[in-house]
């Protein structure tokens, strides 16, 4: 009985209480599973960064408003009201006294209502603007698209990071794993009399030398994991599962070169960014320049005034009313060289834009070249590999059987087993590099679909 009381208490406790937070939040949470579609999916929903170019083109989108301003009609109101604490008097020539005669002129409570409407008939400076105004908002929307081309790169590389860390760790358990095996059979060789006592301190120095490769391992998982979970936007604390793999991508590229520059030049974000901004120092140009032509603007004007003492109701008041339409012309005739100075900069930065626009197509014909290069290196690579694992895994299992029959040597089934090591090492690094370089030249090439890998 006095066992089962603390086990009452809990029961009693969570019934009226409810499960601490901590085991509510433990309860709750669940390993998700996630493919690079799925990180790439949240990325894109969750990613700060993203978040900013966004809420960037919103602020361009509203701009656009601001800027059809000028050419809307303007119309505002308003309203005065005036307490006259001392009154304001007018002073008459002096009279038979010697003084002067004194009559107020103003009333103890005042009003005055009015509502002014303007309207811009020719201003080209405002037409210019809008016209600059709406390749504002392509360039935002450039510029978003810029931002989520390098922010998919950064998901998908983390997430290629996370995969490799992961099979390098299971290939130093597999490692760890063998000469676990072979020490276990060296001890037995030992016992029989078939091998010396300096191979059994060679196979357990072979285990324990691989310890400090296995910290690591493990600490670059978690390391990789952590920076996947940064780039997607969600908490470090979220626990996830990836469950893709390191293999081929479905996606085909172009083989040559100038097909790939074509394709970067239609395709690349940061490119239409500049052609675009370029047009749109272009209407800056013309906005500076229109400002020499002159700006015709109607106008309108009703308003109404009242005034009356203390001792009359505000009701009894008399509020006359008068009204006027009208046109005014302005015109520029010497503005100290503003406006051409303006015109000039505005031309040198049009200037600059196209030379930056230049220096990018011509860094982007390298980019191409480089990443296409790289990426057929990777492939070659995969290939090379693939046959040598092969070969490095027969290796291992003759010089094993070799060394138990008692007719190899331990140096040998160590060499043997480093190649293995060495053979599945490079292609593993050849398959992740394969998958960054590819991911690369998307972006290099200006792709947003993303392609994910093969299983296995």
């Amino acid at each position: 009985m006095n066992r089962m009381r603390p086990i009452l208490l809990l029961l009693l406790t969570v019934l009226v209480f409810g499960f601490p937070s901590g085991m509510q939040a433990a309860a709750k949470e669940e390993s998700r599973a996630l493919s690079l579609d799925d990180a790439v999916r949240i990325g894109i929903e969750k990613s700060r960064t993203l978040e900013i170019a966004r809420l960037d083109r919103d602020m361009a989108r509203q701009k656009i408003r601001e800027t059809w301003s000028s050419v809307l009609p303007q119309i505002t109101t308003s309203f005065t009201y005036t307490r006259t604490l001392k009154p304001s008097v007018l002073l008459f020539p002096p009279g038979q006294g010697g003084f002067p005669s004194m009559l107020e002129t103003s009333s103890d409570n005042a009003g005055h209502a009015s509502l002014d409407v303007h309207q811009p008939l020719f201003d080209l400076s405002a037409i210019a603007g809008i016209k600059a105004a709406g390749i504002v908002r392509r360039m935002s929307e450039e510029a978003y698209r810029n931002t989520e081309a390098a922010v998919i790169a950064d998901i998908k590389i983390s997430y290629f990071d996370a995969l490799i860390s992961k099979e390098q760790l299971k290939l130093i358990e597999q490692s760890i794993a063998r000469w676990e095996e072979s020490r276990r059979d060296t001890r037995a060789m030992f016992r029989q009399g078939v091998a010396a006592d300096i191979d059994t301190l060679k196979a357990f120095l072979s285990v324990e030398n691989l310890r400090p490769d296995l910290l690591q391992a493990e600490n670059r998982v978690v390391t990789t994991m952590t920076k996947l979970k940064n780039a997607m936007g969600i908490q470090a604390d979220s626990s996830v599962v990836l469950s893709g793999k390191l293999g081929l991508s479905s996606a085909t590229y172009p083989r040559e070169i100038a097909a790939a520059y074509r394709e970067a030049l239609d395709a690349r974000p940061d490119l239409r960014l500049l052609d675009l901004q370029v047009k749109a120092e272009g209407e800056k140009i013309s906005s500076v320049r229109a400002e020499r032509f002159p700006v015709i603007s109607a106008f309108g004007k009703l308003e109404s005034q009242t005034a009356f003492n203390d001792n009359i109701h505000p009701s009894d008041s008399v509020w006359p009313a008068s009204s006027s339409v009208g046109l005014q012309f302005t015109l520029p005739i010497f503005t100290g060289y503003r406006i051409s100075s303006q015109v000039e900069q505005a031309r040198i930065a049009q200037l600059q834009t196209r030379t930056r626009a230049e220096e990018l197509r011509a860094n982007i014909r390298a980019e191409v070249e480089v990443k296409l290069l790289n990426f057929s290196e990777s492939q070659k690579r995969i290939e090379v590999q693939n046959k040598t694992i092969s070969v490095a895994e027969r290796s291992y299992k003759i010089s094993l059987l070799r060394f138990r029959e008692g007719i190899g040597s331990r140096l040998e089934l160590t060499d043997a087993e480093l190649q293995l090591n060495k053979a599945k090492t490079n292609y593993l690094q050849a398959v992740y590099d394969y998958l960054v370089a590819s991911t690369q030249l998307e972006k290099a090439l200006g792709r947003r679909r993303v392609e994910v890998a093969s299983q296995g």
